[in-house]
């Protein structure tokens, strides 16, 4: 009968938080003005371009990191 009265209380605070954030999304404007004028200088493919190579440097580090870890399982079983 704990775990019950421990999940009812985890999900009412859970829609209490839920509620509480509600209003927060009501009160955002229409239009990013940050965005709007970086695309009206240009500079928002800047922008673009630096999260790509970030992304892609994070991609082929993981990819390297994997390889290196399963050399290591190899070396161990082996």
């Amino acid at each position: 009968m704990k775990t019950l009265k421990n999940i009812v209380a985890r999900a009412v605070f859970l829609l209490l938080l839920l509620l509480g954030v509600n209003p927060a999304f009501a009160q955002r404007p229409e239009t990013i003005e940050m965005a709007d004028t970086l695309r009206a200088e240009g500079k928002i493919y800047v922008v673009v371009a630096v999260l790509c190579i970030i992304l892609i440097g994070i991609l082929i580090f993981l990819i390297m990191l994997d390889r290196k870890l399963g050399r290591l399982e190899k070396q161990v079983r082996g």
